[in-house]
Order: C-alpha cells, then sequence, then structure tokens
C-alpha cells in the first residue's frame, strides 16, 4: 500500500525545522547506508546523534501518535526515530531496498522496516528532479509532495530519488514497524476501518457497524504481532 498522510507538520512547523536544518551541520548521507545502496546514494544527512534531529525528530513522532490516519494505514509497533537528507547539485539516490532491519543508534532497539516513510520538508516548486519513485504492483510510482506531507510505502519496496537538478531537497525518512507484518492484511485491514468510519458517520446506530467492528478487530487478533 502507497499511502499520502497530509499535514502531518503544520506550515508553521515545517518553516520552524527549515530554519534549525539550515543552521545544521551535514555529513555524507553514506554514513546510514548499507553495502548495496551506498553505492548509489549521493546526498548529504544529518547525524542521528546531532540535537537537531533530535528535537525535529521528537516533534515528527508526536504528530504521527495524534495522526489518526496514519495510525490507522501503519498499526504502527515501533518507530525509528526520524533521519533528514539533503539532495541538491545533482543529488540522487540510485534504485535500491532498504535493510530489513534497523539497529536504533545508542540503544539495544531494533526495528523491523515494514514500511518506509518519507516527510516532504520543501514545496515542490523550490526544486526540480528530486522525485521518489517507487516501484509497486501497478508500475513506477513517482511522488513529490508537499511540504509537511509525507507518503508511506512497503519497506520491501524497490525506489529511488531522482536526482535534483537545482534548489534543495529537504525531507525526513525514517521506518515504522507495523503491529501487521504483512502489507496486504495491512492494506485489507485499513480499507475495513475506513469504511466502518464512513459507515458510523452515515449510520451510527446500524447493527452492521457493531458486527463489522468485530470482523475487523478478530482479524486484527489473527494477525497482530505484539
Amino acid at each position: 500500500m502507497l499511502l499520502k498522510i497530509p499535514q502531518v507538520l503544520t506550515a508553521e512547523q515545517v518553516a520552524e525545522c527549515r530554519a534549525a536544518l539550515e543552521q545544521a551541520e551535514w555529513v555524507d548521507g553514506r554514513v546510514t547506508a548499507g553495502h548495496q545502496s551506498g553505492r548509489v546514494k549521493n546526498n548529504q544527512q544529518l547525524p542521528e546523534d546531532h540535537p537537531v534531529a533530535r528535537q525535529w525528530g521528537e516533534v515528527i513522532s508526536q504528530a504521527l501518535v495524534r495522526n489518526m490516519l496514519f495510525r490507522s494505514a501503519a498499526l504502527p509497533a515501533k518507530i525509528y526515530p526520524p533521519l533528514f537528507n539533503r539532495y541538491s547539485g545533482g543529488g540522487n539516490f540510485g534504485v535500491h531496498v532498504d535493510n530489513a532491519v534497523r539497529d536504533v543508534r545508542g540503544t539495544p532497539h531494533r526495528v523491523r522496516t515494514d514500511i518506509s516513510a518519507t516527510l516532504f520538508l520543501v514545496e515542490p516548486d523550490e526544486y526540480e528532479g528530486g522525485e521518489l519513485v517507487v516501484e509497486d504492483t501497478y508500475g513506477a510510482q513517482s511522488i513529490k509532495f508537499a511540504a509537511g506531507d509525507m507518503v508511506l510505502y512497503p519497506g520491501t519496496s524497490l525506489h529511488r530519488v531522482n536526482p535534483v537538478t537545482q534548489g534543495t531537497r529537504l525531507a525526513s525518512f525514517f521506518w515504522i514497524q507495523s503491529l501487521v507484518r504483512e502489507d496486504s492484511q495491512r492494506s485489507l485491514l485499513f480499507d475495513m476501518d475506513t469504511a466502518i468510519q464512513r459507515l458510523a458517520v452515515n449510520a451510527a446506530d446500524h447493527p452492521s457497524v457493531v458486527q463489522l467492528t468485530g470482523v475487523y478487530h478478530n482479524l486484527l487478533r489473527r494477525w497482530v504481532e505484539v
């Protein structure tokens, strides 16, 4: 499932985050790349332990906790602390797949990368190129959202970032370990949850609302890993 989560950050939060990032010290983005992806990665990244990365990673994490669309779609068990990258001057990231498991730096914790996420921090007309291209069952999907918007896509997907030929692309990226490992099962649960919510608005007292809610939770009970 590939899904847009709009307005994860407000315009004011985006402006504050960008101001902080512009004053930060960036390093070669290959510091967090695996063997295969490091060969095709050409960008800059904020160090994971940088104070700005920690501060704004926490802001993003808290925003996700409050976002009902994200929670319904991702069914998050763990969220990897958000990272930040920067592309300019032809910077790009060739076709790759994310590592299956990520160690959380400085902790004994690990996150299985069921879902990948990119949160855009620059408006699309501020830079040329830089599209996130995700390969899914319907072909290549080109993604370039407004600042503050986020895309979720399966961590199993081949994907790339096209070269940025003008301007600068800023984004936060991270991974989610879901309570439900399989993307097809998460998609089915998300569609059912969405339908139940719509039915509850239009026919709150209909007995089917309770019945379908029961089916949803029984499927969740069958598939969830805790």
